[in-house]
């Protein structure tokens, strides 16, 4: 069997916080994120004799679904003239609906993946997010998953079909996040579209404070590698853009075991925390790796810590990697795909 075998590796996304929602006018949504290196997507699409889906430890599950809504959307958008003769392999995916931007780059990976399959001309972002249904508020896991890095994005205005990036920065690669997760689901879907049209508009003045702490305090800090100002900024970011969402949370974050969670890191001594997306992930940033493994040994020391999935995750200043192989005889041996 000849032909091409394609292997996508993407990161996940934490997402800092919203400039806006809910005016009449001007752009919408915008905001802060960054990629980072851990959990990550795994995913390999090779020749077969039929057009295949397979999910690890799924059999014709909702994931394996969503992925052959995503081709048949393909095959729509003209991307795929029909279902290629191939095996899409779903090796690992983060968890969903956790704040970790897991949807999107499904979509992106196999969108990416089966264009490459293909021959496919490369992709912009307008043309990913118009091709996949994504990118219908937040742009940053869209402009994340081919660049990589802290991104900022100023919102989308009607007809958009993608929020535009104004600026990205790569932070220090020994900087770490360790995230926690603990049980539950941020929203998704109509529930999240329903959210956003019972919340009220976010007021200008806050918008304005929001774009003035991305762009001087956490732009500038970043660049700069400064640790301690960039924790204070995001922090302070995430607390004031939270607080756009306390009618539907009940204050700055997902509730009661969120909002602990973050309490008993920042009494720890650990600046920048805050929640991603709707959660319940929670990130705390560390100078090193030595630090970050500090704070999940005093963290194994409090209460209620026993359903938290715990995770350290590197900034990903990279993007989503995706290798195309030859492939002659066979399927060959996966090469290891760096982070």
């Amino acid at each position: 069997m000849s032909g091409r075998i394609v292997y996508a590796a993407a990161p996940s996304r934490l997402h800092f916080g919203l400039f806006s929602f809910g005016q009449v006018e001007g752009p919408k949504f915008g905001g802060v994120g960054l990629m980072i290196d851990n959990p990550q997507l795994r995913l390999t699409i090779a020749p077969a004799d039929l057009w295949e889906v397979h999910v690890a430890g799924e059999s014709n599950g909702p994931v394996a679904a969503r992925i052959q809504r995503c081709a048949d959307r393909l095959v729509r958008a003209g991307w795929l003239r029909e279902l290629p003769r191939c095996r899409v392999e779903l090796e690992s995916l983060p968890r969903q609906h956790a704040g970790l931007g897991s949807g999107t780059q499904l979509a992106l990976s196999v969108a990416t993946g089966l264009n490459a399959f293909v021959g496919g001309p490369q992709r912009s972002a307008e043309e990913l997010a118009t091709a996949t249904g994504r990118g219908a508020r937040s742009a940053i896991g869209i402009h994340g998953f081919l660049k990589g890095g802290l991104l900022i994005e100023m919102g989308k205005r009607a007809g958009d079909p993608l929020g535009t990036m104004y600026a990205r920065a790569t932070l220090p690669s020994q900087w770490r996040f360790v995230l926690l997760c603990p049980p539950g689901e941020g929203l998704s879907g109509d529930e999240e579209r329903q959210a956003f049209e019972r919340l009220s508009p976010v007021p200008a003045e806050v918008s304005d404070a929001l774009r003035n702490t991305a762009l001087r305090e956490m732009l500038p800090t970043a660049k700069a590698g400064d640790f301690e100002r960039f924790s204070k900024a995001l922090y302070e970011f995430g607390h004031r853009a939270g607080d756009c969402f306390a009618a539907l949370q009940g204050g700055p974050y997902r509730g009661h075991r969120v909002g602990k969670l973050v309490e008993t890191l920042r009494g720890m001594g650990i600046e920048g925390v805050g929640q991603s997306s709707w959660g319940p992930t929670v990130f705390a940033l560390h100078p090193d790796e030595a630090a970050a493994l500090r704070t999940i040994e005093q963290l194994k020391a409090h209460d209620g810590m026993h359903d938290v999935q715990i995770t350290v995750a590197s900034p990903q200043n990279l993007g989503a990697r995706i290798e195309v192989k030859a492939c002659e005889q066979g399927i060959p041996q996966k090469p290891p795909l760096q982070r």
